[in-house]
């Protein structure tokens, strides 16, 4: 799977881009604030239907304008398919895959499979544990619809569920409607339970491979799921917690709260280790994604790398540009470092400056 052509239009700062990729190593340099991760950004949309930077479309657009255009042709086997996005600025944006109007992003996913590594990445062991479950959550679904529909179903019972805590704070007559939502809740909450499970079982034992060669056979990764409630024991946490969820008027138990943790020689990582050390357990888990999706769809996941190269050591970057040769990846980078030299000789160069796109040859 690559990306052959995309097309922006009036998209952040770029006015007017029509981008020829090719199916290896594409570069996009220049300085901070031109428009690089734009790019990058509009790539994701195309996959997931949302922004990895902001909830707000109307954020998307260029200033002054009203609404902004993407457009991606991907090719899979010997089949391509469109992709068109259409922004407004206060209305509902338009997704359509080949000319057809979807309804929701659950019907867009698997049309474009991507894997997004930014710097932020590195820092997916350090930040909160809402950062780890949208890592799990955002890759489960382009392999999922039915993931997908239960963790939408399961954040829209948990709401409704803590709006009738609340109400419960002023009317305790309501309490006795409570079941209606906990019945829904165990009911999508324990599958996606499951669901999470098996995936970071599976996403532990190949980063663990990856990240022995990375460290040279010197340190052992083991990721760990870690829910905050078993789905077994779902019901009856729910039951037990009740006089304290109406006190707080939140829900205590479900994996709304869940976590993993990422191991480096029996060592919770994220106390215990260093920064390098986290770094490279978060890019081994990075690297496992790209695999996993290989598996499960039988097509190679392009790769977004946004300004990555800069955060990692040479061997870090060495080993990464190695291990991603037969898979389309789009890298942003103030300039050409010695790591992606060697690789320029069959990659596409563009150099992006003030939202303008212009293609170098090397």
């Amino acid at each position: 799977m690559y990306i052959d052509n995309l097309l922006l239009a009036d998209f952040r700062n770029i006015a007017m881009a029509e981008i020829k990729l090719n199916n290896g190593i594409n570069i996009l340099y220049g300085d901070n604030a031109q428009g690089k991760t734009n790019i990058l950004e509009s790539v994701y949309i195309c996959a997931t239907g949302r922004s990895h930077r902001t909830k707000i479309d109307g954020q998307l657009i260029n200033f002054g304008k009203r609404e902004a255009h993407i457009k991606a042709f991907i090719v899979r086997d010997k089949r391509t398919d469109r992709i068109d996005v259409h922004l407004k600025k206060d209305e509902k944006k338009g997704i359509a895959v080949n000319g057809v109007p979807i309804r929701k992003s659950g019907d867009l996913f698997g049309t474009l499979h991507t894997v997004m590594f930014s710097p932020e990445d590195l820092q997916l062991i350090k930040n909160a544990p809402s950062e780890r479950r949208r890592f799990i959550d955002m890759e489960l679904c382009q392999l999922s619809n039915v993931y997908y529909y239960d963790l939408q179903q399961y954040y829209k019972v948990l709401k409704q569920r803590n709006n009738l805590l609340k109400r419960i704070q002023k009317n305790i007559k309501l309490k006795d409607t409570l079941f209606v939502w906990d019945s829904q809740m165990c009911q999508y909450g324990m599958r996606v339970i499951d669901s999470r499970g098996a995936f970071v079982e599976r996403i532990s034992t190949i980063s663990s491979k990856i990240h022995s060669c990375i460290t040279e056979e010197n340190e052992e990764l083991v990721i760990e799921y870690k829910p905050n409630v078993l789905s077994c024991d779902f019901a009856e946490k729910l039951a037990s917690s009740i006089e304290k969820d109406i006190m707080y008027g939140s829900t205590t138990f479900g994996p709304h709260k869940d976590d993993i943790i990422f191991y480096v020689n029996q060592n919770d990582v994220k106390i215990f280790g260093s920064q390098g050390q986290q770094r490279t357990a978060a890019l081994s888990a990075k690297l496992a994604e790209i695999e996993i999706i290989k598996t499960e769809t039988g097509q190679t996941p392009v790769l977004l790398l946004d300004d990555v190269l800069s955060e990692l050591d040479e061997r870090r970057q060495y080993y990464l540009l190695d291990s991603i040769r037969d898979t389309q990846t789009i890298i942003t980078c103030t300039g050409i470092e010695d790591s992606i030299k060697r690789y320029t000789e069959k990659a596409s160069i563009f150099n992006i400056k003030n939202g303008i796109v212009d293609m170098r040859h090397t």
